[in-house]
């Protein structure tokens, strides 16, 4: 298989995971609306770094670890808590928000640092490494360092596409936003995590027993 083939099928792959919602597209679609559309572009940065870090993982041997079932429990259970609390918190928030507010908290936090733990705090993305990222990296082996090198280039690139469009088009909107749409928007987005907290503890129970 060519490097642009694993590049090209590693970018579509990754492409539709991006769209799946979860708390980094959450986080990305509120801080875009204060800081612009820089915003998606730092956090995929984070997002990147702490993907590499788990590829040299990966590849040092860690695959079958992540593959255990006590493992996958644990990762689903663990992240369906946290998922649901952010959607609680969230909805709790929801009569507060305001871009007013939010423009005065424009410095308040790291975005390359959020990028890294909202990525950890959703359990979609550990299973999707433990399972089709970690498969995609040892059939790429076969083909030496630069194929998985083109993997891994072919994977980032799909998230900053989709985080950097997803950010320009927030930022764009900004001057079009109102308080109504921004709380509508936050709270459909806390939607999908209830959503996904449901479906990742009742993978995590239903596994355990």
């Amino acid at each position: 298989m060519s490097h642009l083939v694993i590049f090209l099928s590693s970018f579509m792959i990754a492409l539709s995971g991006a769209l799946m919602p979860g708390p980094l597209l959450t986080v990305t679609v509120s801080e875009s609306s204060r800081r612009g559309a820089m915003a998606g572009p730092l956090m995929i940065l984070g997002h990147g770094i702490l993907e590499l870090t788990l590829v040299f993982a990966l590849l040092a041997g860690l695959a079958p670890f992540f593959q255990r079932d006590d493992v996958f429990v644990a990762i689903a259970l663990i992240g369906g808590l946290i998922l649901l609390g952010m959607s609680i918190s969230m909805f709790h928030g929801l009569p507060r928000l305001s871009l007013d507010v939010a423009a005065g908290e424009e410095k308040g936090r790291n975005l390359v640092l959020a990028g890294i733990v909202f990525s950890l705090a959703n359990p979609y993305w550990l299973i999707w490494w433990a399972s089709i990222g970690a498969g995609y990296i040892l059939y790429s082996m076969q083909f030496g360092v630069f194929a998985v090198i083109s993997f891994f280039a072919g994977h980032i690139l799909a998230d900053l596409f989709w985080y950097a469009f997803i950010s320009f088009g927030v930022a764009r909107g900004r001057r079009y936003f109102s308080n109504r749409i921004y709380r509508g928007l936050i709270g459909v987005c806390a939607c999908f995590l209830l959503l996904f907290s449901g479906y990742f503890l009742y993978s995590g129970i239903e596994r355990l027993v």
